[in-house]
């Protein structure tokens, strides 16, 4: 006769967590979206390593005319080029849905990253880690960054000693702290924590970002900064944001 004992299954079911990259669309233009993909990480494909994302479309303008099909699958090809998998997608208009579920992505109700901003600023895609903040050690380097050279500090804050010279780029999941002029690209909070800020020796750059908000020297840098200390951060101010320069 079979004795009692505790029932064993082949498989169990149950609620899980998982960790997800969000991707919010802002705008209503696709074409700028994917201009700002490459711009942003089309020197790195495989940037975010496979992984797994959700496609936040809250932010789109839903009264302007969809995107056409080939370029929704355009910005999904995107996102798959730098290391991104979309799994899920919330908030997307109706002329969004059709593509997405024929691209095999689920609906989501999850609000994994709270209510997403009305954009005053270009459509941009706000790429935003819902895992935990940069960790607190940091990666040093001390060395000049040449043209071409790109330092990425993932899930850390990222110190440079020597200059970041023209062409060169310093990428951080926390802070950037150039001990030396900065003359080339830094991306500060590069997936999404927008308390990040930029520290500078001499700000002389070609571009500086921080959460996914970006300034390039197109606009010329402020008097009492330009080649001066400078301490860069993100100013929230209801649904406005911009990059804030603040003399050292």
């Amino acid at each position: 006769m079979p004795t009692a004992s505790a029932s064993r299954t082949s498989i169990e079911i149950r609620q899980g967590q998982l960790p997800l990259v969000v991707a919010r669309l802002r705008g209503a233009d696709a074409d700028a979206v994917l201009r700002e993909l490459h711009q942003r990480y089309g020197d790195a494909p495989g940037f975010f390593e496979n992984e797994p994302l959700l496609l936040d479309l809250s932010g789109w303008d839903s009264s302007a005319p969809p995107p056409t099909a080939l370029q929704q699958r355009a910005v999904l090809d995107a996102l798959r080029h730098i290391g991104l998998r979309p799994l899920a997608y919330r908030a997307a208009p109706a002329g969004w849905r059709e593509t997405l579920e024929a691209s095999g992505l689920l609906v989501s109700d999850t609000d994994a990253s709270g209510p997403v901003p009305a954009a005053e600023h270009a459509p941009v895609v706000d790429v935003v880690q819902t895992t935990a903040a940069a960790a607190a050690s940091a990666l040093v380097i001390d060395r000049p960054l040449r043209s071409g050279q790109q330092v990425y500090a993932r899930g850390r804050d990222l110190v440079v000693l020597a200059m970041v010279n023209p062409g060169a780029e310093v990428i951080a999941d926390g802070h950037i702290h150039v001990y030396a002029p900065l003359r080339g690209r830094a991306i500060a909070g590069a997936r999404g924590q927008a308390d990040a800020r930029i520290f500078a020796l001499a700000l002389e750059a070609e571009l500086v970002a921080i959460a996914g908000l970006y300034r390039t020297a197109e606009t010329p840098w402020p008097d009492d900064v330009r080649g001066r200390p400078v301490q860069i951060r993100l100013r929230r101010d209801g649904n406005d944001e911009r990059l804030s320069f603040e003399p050292l």
